[in-house]
């Protein structure tokens, strides 16, 4: 699994950091940080419950 984010896109309002702060922050810039793109199998739930909380859409999962 890898995570994907569009940086583009991301607004900076931070509901991936606050659903999965170790994965996730909202940099001095305000836009997404993803700490580790290859998050193990164990955290598929807690990783993916942040990506589809995104309003923005700007995170995505890949196989």
């Amino acid at each position: 699994m890898r995570i994907v984010a569009d940086l583009d896109v991301c607004q900076g309002i931070g509901m991936c950091e606050a659903m999965a702060d170790g994965w996730f922050e909202v940099g001095e810039d305000d836009v997404v940080v993803v700490h580790d793109e290859h998050p193990p199998e164990s955290e598929r739930a807690h990783v993916d419950a942040a990506v589809r909380a995104c309003p923005a859409r700007a995170l995505a999962l890949e196989s």
